[in-house]
């Protein structure tokens, strides 16, 4: 045969081999049939139309779920396959099987319970309950309440059986084990075995069974997240009862490393992609709340794994231990440079923070054993490529816990599945099973994982942190202020005077609100409803002499215009009352969000006075039944080029007479009022000694103490007076030296209140 006959049969050949594909092929290239793909009862969206790599998701009307969740078009076929004998279709969403509850019974009998069934549970002669003796199946697929078992006097109490479960093992003495299941089609989420330990409690988590349309909800989500991480990132804050419901875990001296991954696979579309971002940024906002300072890795993965913020350089690297220059990485990462997103590599994104913590161990070994390891991954799919990623988990157990059961506390791995696609099997062997803790959790997109973390560490549980402020909606306006003090002096020639609440035992305000004459038993406190206090002592700067300059032409001076008030008891920290930020303190330092080493007073100076007009503010006087400010008086703080102007109108004041205006505003002063470039409201009679801040983040931060002013504008009639163009306010910078050694000599060594930690 001839070589020109060989390529000819050959041609032949690939004709008679592809031209069958070709004739049953959808018409258009690399699509794929729109045949048999409806929903009964419901419709579908398309990611690319019908196009190789389209993704198909199913949506169903409300208290409903697909039979099939979504499919996905690749090399012209849809997986899972279109049928036209098994259509998918919209289904009522129903709850596991109650019926499981043992010695006891569950009413009505049914064979399926759908939202809104209720069922009420009671127990046999013998039996004691526990649990919710209620329970009304909810739109999530989950029973609310918790767990109602009947049992008896063991050395564990019983575990029950959770809804759509089976258990083995019935006797719950120590080292005693119980094993669970659930009933097919449902997946098991929690600890499968748990065992009775010596002081009585049980290991691990109690189990969930899910289904494919069962989802947690946000505040639950929110609630069981934020006490585990709670657990880790608390300190001791000098207060006598653990206000935040856990115990601490981490000491001052602890270290911190935390990873965060991101799954970027194709499914996220360019606007998920930036809650993405929004949610990383949202966790890292709420962590900084604590008195830790993590260190962070920040990775996004898709069939490739992006380290956006690296361990090592986080660590190294001073311009990088800055939460603004994490968000600024993140913003800067956008949505082409995650190049392939085909598939869902998570073995890789764990081999890469394995080589991350082995690095850390081989940088210092020494540190990485007293470090506490929190890795929270996002996925909102499965594992379609890479292998099985639990042995890259194990080795990461490994290399953190060594096969010391005492070091387990060393390691925290969560795992949020987002979307209807997560293979909720196969994420409890990446998690961490602690006691009474829960490490995985489906939500159903990414908008409930922000509001998760919206509620999650919520502000009215840090109640210790300085200058945490609530939102208010007109009826409880003092959390928004709850740092807010006045004061009435008894016999007072001044008897109002304004104040902020500096730690539990100290109130901050103006020297010049004390005669001679006003002992402390004189004065009172006036902070939330309920809780008016009483002073023990007063302190006031030792400088500070309203005759200090009367030879010069000054009547009063008000330099130093600075005292604190020690209060006979602390007061314990609420919503409605907790401290305001001073600057120059450890404690502000976590609300400016810089690190340890980033700390000065310099830094602080710089960040929040940092331009010519500062946008700050003080209060009015109370309205006493609501105990919150009438009016909130908004300012800015003249510096740079405005200032001398606003030092210079101090001259027309009455009782200083003196060619130059410095004699009486000193460098102790900050200054506000005027109508240039903007006017400004002015201070009243009786708010002197308030709190001038600044709102930084969200975080309240003291910078002055409303001291005294050229003109008094206010009336009765007239609350709400504003500036005109020669009037201003001079308030106490409290950045300056000698004020700072003033307040630290006296909020640093306080041994029945908490104490401030005072920076160079």
């Amino acid at each position: 045969m001839t070589s020109m006959e060989c390529g000819l049969r050959l041609k032949w050949l690939i004709l008679a081999l592809i031209c069958p594909l070709i004739a049953g092929a959808p018409s258009r290239e690399g699509s794929c049939p729109e045949e048999n793909l409806d929903i009964a009862g419901g419709s579908f969206t398309l990611s690319n139309g019908y196009s190789d790599g389209s993704y198909l998701q199913y949506i169903c009307p409300d208290n409903h779920y697909p039979s099939i969740s979504s499919r996905r078009c690749q090399f012209g076929v849809w997986t899972p396959k279109a049928s036209s004998r098994k259509k998918a279709e919209c289904k009522k969403i129903t709850c596991p099987n109650p019926r499981v509850l043992e010695n006891g019974e569950v009413a009505p009998y049914q064979e399926r319970y759908y939202i809104n069934d209720v069922t009420t549970y009671s127990c046999s002669s013998d039996y004691k309950f526990r649990g919710s003796k209620v329970r009304v199946c909810q739109p999530n697929g989950k029973w609310n309440g918790s767990t109602p078992i009947c049992g008896r006097d063991y050395h564990c109490p019983d575990p029950g059986v959770p809804p759509g479960s089976s258990r083995t093992g019935s006797i719950f003495n120590i080292d005693d084990e119980v094993t669970y299941h659930c009933d097919s089609p449902l997946t098991l989420i929690g600890s499968k075995v748990r065992k009775c330990l010596d002081d009585g409690q049980w290991s691990g988590t109690e189990p969930q069974c899910y289904a494919d349309f069962t989802y947690d909800t946000a505040m639950e989500a929110a609630e069981a997240f934020g006490n585990s991480l709670t657990t880790t990132l608390t300190v001791q804050q000098g207060f006598e009862d653990d206000q935040h419901g856990k115990k601490i875990s981490l000491d001052r001296g602890g270290k911190l490393d935390i990873y965060i991954a991101v799954d970027a696979s194709d499914s996220i579309d360019p606007k998920d992609f930036g809650k993405a971002k929004k949610i990383i940024k949202t966790l890292i906002e709420k962590i900084s709340y604590y008195e830790v300072s993590p260190n962070y890795e920040i990775l996004m993965f898709a069939t490739d794994v992006d380290q956006i913020v690296k361990m090592r350089d986080f660590k190294t690297n001073e311009k990088a231990r800055n939460i603004s220059k994490i968000f600024e990485d993140l913003d800067n990462f956008n949505y082409d440079k995650k190049g392939d997103r085909t598939g869902t590599n998570i073995a890789k994104l764990y081999l890469k923070i394995l080589d991350s913590m082995s690095l850390e161990q081989v940088q210092n070994k020494e540190d990485f054993l007293q470090t506490q390891h929190v890795i929270i991954v996002f996925t909102d799919g499965q594992a379609n490529m890479g292998g099985n990623p639990k042995p890259k988990v194990d080795l990461i157990k490994n290399l953190v816990i060594k096969n010391n059961a005492s070091r387990e506390n060393k390691l925290d791995l969560y795992v949020f599945g987002v979307g209807k696609d997560v293979k909720k099997e196969d994420m409890n062997g990446l998690v961490s099973e602690k006691k009474d803790e829960r490490h995985f959790f489906k939500l159903p997109d990414l908008d409930e994982v922000q509001n998760t973390f919206d509620l999650m560490l919520d502000d009215s549980t840090v109640v210790g942190l300085c200058g945490m402020q609530q939102n208010y909606d007109g009826s409880n306006k003092r959390s928004a202020y709850p740092w807010l003090a006045q004061l009435s002096i008894a016999q007072s020639q001044i008897s109002d005077c304004m104040g902020s609440l500096v730690t539990s035992r100290y109130i901050l305000t103006a020297a010049h609100c004390f005669k001679e004459g006003d002992t402390p038993d004189k004065i009172t406190v006036y902070l939330e409803k309920n809780t008016d206090v009483k002073v023990e002592k007063v302190f006031i700067h030792p400088n500070y002499s309203l005759t200090a300059k009367q030879s010069i032409g000054i009547k009063e001076f008000y330099d130093f215009d600075v005292a604190l008030l020690q209060l006979k008891t602390p007061v314990k920290m609420s919503v409605n009352l907790r401290p305001i930020c001073l600057p120059c303190t450890k404690e502000t330092n976590r609300a400016l969000k810089l690190s340890d080493s980033q700390g000065t007073c310099e830094k602080h100076e710089q960040i929040l006075l940092s331009n010519e007009l500062v946008d700050a503010a003080f209060t009015s006087k109370m309205d006493m039944e609501k105990r919150s400010p009438r009016k909130i008086r908004r300012i800015t703080v003249k510096l740079g080029k405005y200032l001398d102007a606003c030092v210079e109108d101090a001259k027309k004041a009455k009782g200083i007479e003196v060619a130059d205006a410095t004699e009486a505003v000193t460098k102790n002063f900050l200054c506000s009022g005027g109508n240039q470039p903007q006017r400004d409201d002015v201070s009243c009679k009786g708010e002197s000694g308030g709190a001038t801040h600044v709102d930084k983040y969200g975080r309240l931060i003291q910078i002055g103490v409303v001291s005294w002013g050229v003109k008094n504008l206010c009336s009765k009639a007239k609350l709400d007076a504003v500036s005109v163009s020669d009037s201003r306010d001079y308030h106490i910078n409290l950045l300056r030296p000698d004020i700072q050694s003033f307040l630290k000599k006296h909020l640093e060594n306080d041994k029945l209140g908490h104490t401030l930690t005072f920076l160079p």
